[in-house]
């Protein structure tokens, strides 16, 4: 057996909390039913008793703010005023002590052609091994291909070790070829969709806050090859995002997307989707799309550009200094409600980051 296969194991695409249709790939313009997630039971939603965010704030320049007290946050819950249950500051000179922050690596291998994805590894290695290999948060390594996802050893903070797995990761990259035409869009589209609901239902039952570092620019958006979604498709559609908007939350998982290109899925695009989506009829898959998901859960998109190693500084710097509030949310009226959330800080050019809604059951 090889050393990467040593280090790396299958990760099993298994869902308790997540059910995902049979699928068959339609032509251009034809109908197709996207993956079903099936949503939590109403405790882990958290309608009944207090619900918990995670809250990063940075200052004009972007660099994350430590030492804010409980009466510089105000949150709104669908613009009314909520009230906060509880404040914690984590990282800081007089933060109490929480779990580190744990940085996750997914290596998409899926949407990416080699020499892409080889780009990648060898950024992510360099990252690992400087300062003599000393991580300042425990990493784990995950690595996207066209059989699942594979996951290396960890979490560890010894860099030095997980840049040596990563370094023997070429000769199993050489195999993986993405899927091309509409049919190898829509397959890498619902692939992509599967281990990243994966990943956080795995992470849901781990304490602590994560960080997910997505290496690429993610699936493609269906809008751009012309795929028609029937009534019953937008139906399950929708209850993959209440789903996975959910779980994502509950894990404390942030997703950043960190790329060098923006080729063949929207550069800007998914900016209009970024609004939380109300109900079956009003969703499209797109409301799925990597950038979207990293924006609503309290993460971040950066690049395009080469410097994937300043991506990786700005992406982990979040996990330096943050702030953990609980509140009660309202009653729902119906199933799936959904709420805005937004969180305002009361000191100027400070902005704060966390799940920008969710949803909520009666």
């Amino acid at each position: 057996m090889s050393e990467f296969a040593r280090s790396f194991r299958v990760f099993p695409l298994c869902f308790p909390l997540f059910v995902f249709a049979q699928q068959s790939f339609p032509q251009a313009g034809g109908a197709e039913q996207p993956p079903a997630i099936s949503q939590p039971s109403a405790a882990s939603n958290a309608t009944e008793g207090s619900m918990q965010l995670d809250v990063v704030v940075t200052d004009k320049a972007g660099k994350a703010v430590s030492g804010l007290e409980r009466n510089d946050f105000t949150l709104l819950d669908n613009n009314q005023p909520a009230k906060i249950l509880s404040f914690h500051a984590s990282g800081g000179t007089d933060a109490q002590a929480e779990l580190p922050v744990q940085i996750i690596f997914v290596i998409d291998t899926v949407n990416v052609d080699f020499k892409y994805a080889s780009f990648v590894r060898q950024e992510i290695e360099k990252y690992l091994a400087r300062n003599g290999g000393r991580l300042d948060h425990p990493v784990s390594l995950m690595v996207f291909t066209n059989t699942g996802i594979d996951s290396g050893s960890g979490p560890a903070t010894d860099g030095n070790a997980l840049a040596a797995e990563v370094s023997q990761l070429d000769n199993r990259l050489r195999t993986i070829r993405p899927g091309e035409g509409v049919n190898g869009a829509i397959e890498r589209f619902y692939s992509s969709i599967k281990v990243i609901a994966a990943v956080a239902e795995s992470e849901a039952n781990n304490p602590g806050r994560k960080l997910l570092i997505w290496t690429g620019p993610g699936w493609p958006m269906l809008s751009s090859v012309n795929v028609e979604v029937s009534l019953d498709a937008q139906r399950q559609n929708f209850s993959t995002i209440v789903g996975l908007s959910t779980l994502l939350r509950q894990a404390r998982l942030f997703v950043y997307s960190i790329s060098s290109t923006d080729s063949g899925v929207g550069a800007a695009a998914y900016r209009g989707y970024l609004k939380g989506v109300k109900s079956a009829a009003k969703s499209d898959p797109d409301d799925l799309a990597l950038k979207v998901l990293a924006i609503q859960s309290g993460g971040r998109v950066l690049g395009p550009d080469n410097n994937l190693a300043a991506q990786i500084d700005g992406c982990v710097e979040d996990a330096g200094s943050f702030y953990t509030l609980t509140f009660n949310p309202p009653r729902a009226d119906h199933a799936n409600e959904y709420h805005d959330l937004k969180v305002l800080i009361g000191k100027p050019g400070m902005t704060a980051r966390t799940n920008s809604g969710y949803y909520s059951q009666p």
